[in-house]
């Protein structure tokens, strides 16, 4: 993440949720901000400028360069309210970086199987329980309707859903073999997308070219016989001279 923020250009960028993460610490624009969704998290970090409601941000439109996302679709009650609010506030060109748990994951298996066990009371959660996971091709899906261009996409932690650092340690082949055997079941997906605004080109009616009329000769004879051709618009007769 700290890569795809640093290449970022403009003045003001947006966090959105995870106080616990400064995902913005690469960045170099002057202005940047932390909003969370509750009031209870602004005392939490001195890095969180305010709360709102994320489907609803206290920017104008087309005002932000950057808007992170990091796991934010999974914790606000409106998901694609968010996503629609992001597009917004963007500027022409400007990116957003969202962060995510693949459903169709190690992860994602152990967090379902947590939620049928938890009915019986022998199971508790992995992951919070706060939202749902999205998955990466339906997330693509509602990029692609409001004029979010997908620039890149990555994903990452192939290991099992372990709990102890001996375990993860066993499992790290899997994060060296499963971008090239299983790429898209990785546990997190990583997204960068630009907003593209299209131009209207005004064309104007074609004009069809003056009709001219043409000029034919017309002959024209006089008092003395003679004949002079003219033409149809310069009709001249020159009269003979009164023989005395």
């Amino acid at each position: 993440m700290a890569q795809a923020v640093s290449n970022v250009f403009g003045f003001h960028a947006l966090q959105l949720g995870l106080p616990e993460l400064d995902a913005l610490e690469a960045n170099r624009m002057p202005h940047r901000w932390l909003a969370t969704q509750s009031e209870a998290e602004v005392g939490l970090s001195p890095r969180v400028a305010f709360a709102t409601n994320f489907f609803a941000l206290p920017f104008a439109a087309n005002s932000l360069d950057l808007v992170v996302m990091p796991h934010t679709l999974e914790l606000t009650a409106d998901p694609h309210g968010t996503l629609r609010e992001v597009e917004r506030v963007l500027m022409p060109e400007g990116r957003v970086v969202i962060c995510g748990l693949n459903p169709v994951s190690l992860w994602g298996f152990r967090q379902q199987r947590a939620h049928w066990y938890r009915h019986l009371g022998k199971a508790s959660l992995f992951l919070p329980d706060e939202g749902e996971f999205i998955g990466y091709l339906r997330l693509r899906d509602w990029l692609r309707l409001l004029n979010l261009e997908i620039l890149e996409g990555h994903f990452g932690c192939y290991r099992p859903a372990l709990s102890t650092q001996h375990w993860l340690h066993r499992f790290n082949w899997m994060d060296k073999a499963g971008p090239r055997w299983w790429p898209i079941l990785g546990s997190v997906y990583f997204l960068v997308a630009v907003k593209r605004v299209h131009s209207v080109t005004l064309i104007s009616p074609a004009r069809k070219p003056a009709m001219r009329l043409s000029v034919a000769p017309v002959p024209v004879a006089n008092s003395a016989g003679s004949i002079r051709a003219t033409g149809q618009n310069n009709l001249q007769v020159k009269q003979s001279e009164p023989v005395l």
